[in-house]
């Protein structure tokens, strides 16, 4: 197995950077205690996907109420993304300087102040800026690996990141069931109350029962790298979303691509300057770290496409059921303007394209007869798939894994778009995910030195984050370029053509299924040349 050479290894690591070679590890502890810590860890973590599982899935009920944003209500998951990539690896580097714990706590506060503001809001500038403070939350999976790489015996270790990736099921499990009851009885603003209600109750849990890591790092915070990669990527995914609207080629178009493309340059330039940067350009480029995050990173498009794709067109009424929407709209303006009623027949209304999807579903319908087989498959997978990597290596569920995905990613673009072809494509896709998301972190903390680690899993997190975020902004371009008019004609005159808000064309949605598809082939033929996690995980002690 290819390594790091030590000398590589020794440079990398900071004068005097650790202050103790005593972690805190609960080696004498009973397993009781063991697996209440951990319980403890992985419960405050699920607050990161239990909100994007309950907001994606839930986009659109929430869009009415934005009815100006179109297909980019998209950006409040793209910005949840965007976010949480620059905002990882910076948390992760402060919890090695100020502690694992207390970042843990800080970034529950800054969640239960995003999810106020949005409950509360109905400016969609402030409802971003709410989703932007949520963002932290992703990096509490951050900060878990670190705790749980220090914390948790060494046997134990392999199991707990699986476990922590895939989360205990309340966010697999509960996060459908339970966004769609609010959402169904309340509004969705009551999503965003009880999320901060989860986290005000884990905070207390995580003061008393978690201690806090012994490690610590002595180093400078590198913010202006995380700016930099937060406004270069920002820019960048604004054209991919905006593209289509603006024209591809126009200069003030492109002059965002460019600029996007010049900050996240000068971001690599400032990296490999800086004696402490955000993400170590060198271990970045290491062969065994660079596959593990370029697989992250394409994998994660169709991650991002199926999680708001299913929940939307299953949640959008029928053609028919739209078409006649219509036809009852006109007549009632028609009525409004004549003082006179007009019979039905005299109305035609035809939606050109017309689309084959559809089911008028209400969050809770499909939270129960989509998602739910997902997410328990998913939670199964993640806790199998960290036994087997103590067995015979993360690499092949991984493999696994991305062959689910590159099967689902087609599945969704070419059968037919019904809700029980959603169920079972969705399920294989659910144990894919499983496989997926334990395996991950496995192979990068068996792929670096311990001292390396917490900046590994940082940057694994950014890819992650990112490959989401391009995947959304990818289809939300290609929905934008797939409008549905509806043309309607009045007692046999020319038909009047207008664009139906929030529905799109079978062509947006399939696009954007085969995009993810062949980022997941990309993943998968990363996985097959990957040399390393052919061997029994270690739990980090391969170094």
């Amino acid at each position: 197995m290819s390594t790091i050479p030590k000398d590589a290894a020794a440079a990398e690591r900071p004068s005097g950077a650790i202050e103790s070679a005593d972690t805190g590890r609960l080696d004498g502890a009973s397993p009781a205690r063991i697996f209440a810590v951990l319980a403890v860890i992985v419960a405050f973590t699920e607050v990161a996907p239990m909100q994007y599982t309950i907001v994606a899935a839930a986009l659109q009920k929430i869009a009415p109420t934005f009815p100006s944003v179109g297909a980019n209500i998209n950006w409040a998951i793209i910005v949840f993304g965007l976010i949480g990539a620059a905002a990882s690896p910076l948390i992760g580097k402060m919890s090695d300087v100020w502690g694992k714990k207390r970042m843990f706590l800080v970034c529950g506060v800054l969640f239960m102040i995003g999810c106020a503001l949005d409950a509360v809001t109905s400016s969609w500038g402030l409802f971003l800026i709410g989703r932007g403070l949520q963002a932290t939350a992703i990096a509490t999976a951050v900060i878990a690996y670190g705790l749980i790489r220090d914390l948790l015996p060494r046997k134990y270790v392999p199991l707990g990141l699986g476990v922590t990736a895939t989360g205990l099921g309340l966010s697999a499990v509960g996060g459908p069931l339970l966004g769609g009851y609010l959402v169904d009885n309340y509004s969705w603003r009551a999503i965003f109350w009880v999320l901060a209600g989860f986290t005000l109750l884990m905070l207390p849990l995580v003061w008393i029962v978690v201690p806090e890591s012994k490690l610590r790092v002595s180093e400078r915070i590198d913010v202006f790298g995380a700016v930099l990669l937060s406004a270069g990527a920002a820019l960048t995914l604004i054209y991919l979303d905006k593209g289509q609207d603006w024209g591809w080629h126009e200069p003030l178009t492109l002059a965002w691509l460019f600029g996007g493309i010049a900050l996240l340059v000068l971001f690599v330039v400032v990296e490999l300057r800086v004696s402490r940067p955000i993400m170590d350009m060198k271990l970045l480029f290491h062969p065994r770290v660079a596959l593990v995050l370029g697989g992250a990173l394409f994998a994660s498009f169709l991650i991002g496409v199926q999680s708001y794709a299913l929940g939307y067109m299953t949640q959008t009424p029928d053609s028919d059921t739209v078409a006649a929407g219509v036809q009852q709209a006109t007549l009632a303006q028609i009525q409004q303007q004549t003082g006179q009623p007009m019979p039905p027949a005299m109305v035609q209304v035809l939606l050109d394209p017309g689309y084959s999807y559809g089911n008028g579903f209400t969050l809770l319908q499909f939270a129960v007869r989509v998602a739910l087989l997902q997410a328990v498959l998913a939670m199964i997978c993640g806790a199998l798939a960290g036994a087997l990597a103590r067995k015979i290596g993360a690499r092949l569920p991984l493999v696994f894994a991305l062959m689910l995905f590159v099967g689902a990613g087609v599945g969704y673009a070419v059968l037919p778009h019904t809700w029980v072809v959603f169920l079972w494509v969705s399920a294989a896709f659910g144990i894919g995910f499983g496989f997926y998301y334990a395996s991950m972190p496995i192979l990068m903390v068996e792929a670096v030195p311990q001292e390396q680690q917490g900046i590994s899993l940082g940057m694994l997190g950014v890819m992650q984050s990112m490959g989401v975020a391009i995947g959304l902004a990818i289809v939300t371009a290609y929905l934008n370029a797939s409008p549905i008019t509806a043309r309607v004609s009045v007692a046999g005159q020319p038909a009047q053509g207008s664009v139906i808000p929030q529905v799109f064309a079978d062509h947006g949605y399939e696009m954007g299924f085969w995009f993810a598809a062949g980022a997941s082939v990309i993943a998968l033929l990363i996985a097959l040349v990957m040399r390393h996690g052919r061997t029994p995980a270690t739990g980090g002690t391969a170094h």
